[in-house]
């Protein structure tokens, strides 16, 4: 039985020795890992924050009506551009039932008086011309018929503005046409022949006849999540892509953040506001979707690498990266790092343009021109 125990405890002994023996010998026989190496290169490196939103005209004049009626005519339409003075449309004014029978009331009360006082005025001129009152009295009388006159005369114009919008001696003050108050383009034009409008005041906006803008003064209007808008600042540069305009970059200047976040769909979003420049003869459409990359920070023709390069000392967490001295040889040297776009890194200082830098992690990652 130990004779058994013996052999048994022997071979497996010799198993795990022969084991041992081929393991070392495989493994010897296996190439050893040939690192790849890179070279800095000379980026220009930005840093951005991006944000989604549209352009829109810097300033969008409404057109409303200082009366109210019905549209008769309609003399612009949407893409045509009109100078401050031009008509837009015209309205016929449809008499309201109460104000034109207080009107037509005055008027009548407005005729007694004056019919009166005409009466009164030949009675004290006829006494005057026999000498029987004083001029002064005489003078009253003159004066009180013609303020009647004057009071009807007004009445009758009160009724005509009533019946129609206007009257006559008005000239230009007529306001039954509808003028524009601005030069730019007719951006949208919401009513039509035969609608009804409602006068500006100061109980009611009133009815938007047109909507005008100097398209040639657009902004960029987008939201910024409350993440990013700690980083940015008034008079940030900011560069343009619209979706409809291809291969085109339009630059802009951040000029307004708003001091107060608003919630959308769980997030806090902050208005912002860039003022484009520069513009060249590209049309923009009002209303274009866009986005906007706030250029945070950016570093000109600098010294660069990819980020994939760079290690970090466990120690003292400070960044370095191994640069080839010989064949597969390698040291390791610390850098100073400056802007990053989450790709490239600057490198202010550390290694220079002809210095070869080890890719550590080519098993993990494997970069342009690695093994795959």
């Amino acid at each position: 039985m130990r004779k058994g125990v013996t052999i048994t405890v022997l071979v497996f002994i010799a198993v795990v020795f022969f084991g041992a023996l081929y393991y070392l010998y495989a493994k010897n026989q296996e190439s050893p890992v040939v690192f790849q190496t890179e070279k800095p290169e000379t980026k220009t490196i930005t840093k951005t924050t991006i944000a989604t939103g549209n352009i829109v005209p810097d300033e969008e004049v409404l057109i409303k009506p200082n009366i109210s009626g019905i549209i008769e005519k309609v003399f612009i339409k949407a893409g045509d551009n009109i100078k401050a003075g031009d008509p837009i449309a015209q309205i016929r004014v449809v008499a309201n039932v109460s104000s034109l029978s207080n009107s037509q009331n005055q008027v009548t009360s407005a005729k007694i008086e004056l019919d009166n006082q005409e009466r009164v005025y030949k009675r004290q001129k006829a006494l005057y011309d026999k000498g029987v009152i004083s001029a002064n009295e005489f003078q009253l009388a003159e004066t009180a018929w013609m303020q009647a006159k004057q009071t009807y005369s007004s009445a009758r114009q009160g009724l005509d503005i009533v019946k129609t919008g206007t009257t006559a001696g008005l000239g230009n003050y007529a306001n039954t046409m509808i003028r524009s108050t601005v030069n730019g383009m007719v951006l949208d034009v919401p009513v039509k022949v035969g609608n009804q409008v409602i006068e500006a005041n100061n109980f009611n906006e009133g009815t938007t006849i047109a909507t005008l803008a100097d398209v040639g003064r657009m902004i960029f209007v987008g939201k910024l999540d409350e993440s990013e808008v700690g980083k940015v600042k008034e008079n940030l540069p900011i560069e343009i892509t619209v979706g409809a305009i291809e291969n085109k970059k339009f630059d802009a200047v951040l000029n307004y953040i708003a001091p107060k976040g608003k919630t959308e769909n769980g997030a806090i979003q902050f208005e912002i506001k860039g003022a484009m420049k520069n513009r060249d003869t590209t049309f923009i459409r009002a209303g274009l979707s866009a986005n906007a990359s706030i250029i945070l920070d950016k570093a000109e023709n600098t010294l660069a690498i990819k980020e994939s390069l760079i290690q970090f000392d466990e120690k003292t967490k400070k960044s370095f990266v191994e640069v080839e001295t010989s064949a597969q040889k390698f040291e390791k040297r610390t850098v100073e790092l400056g802007v990053s776009d989450g790709i490239y890194v600057q490198v202010k200082s550390g290694v220079n343009k002809d210095d070869k830098i080890k890719v550590w992690n080519q098993g993990l990652e494997k970069g342009p021109g690695q093994p795959q």
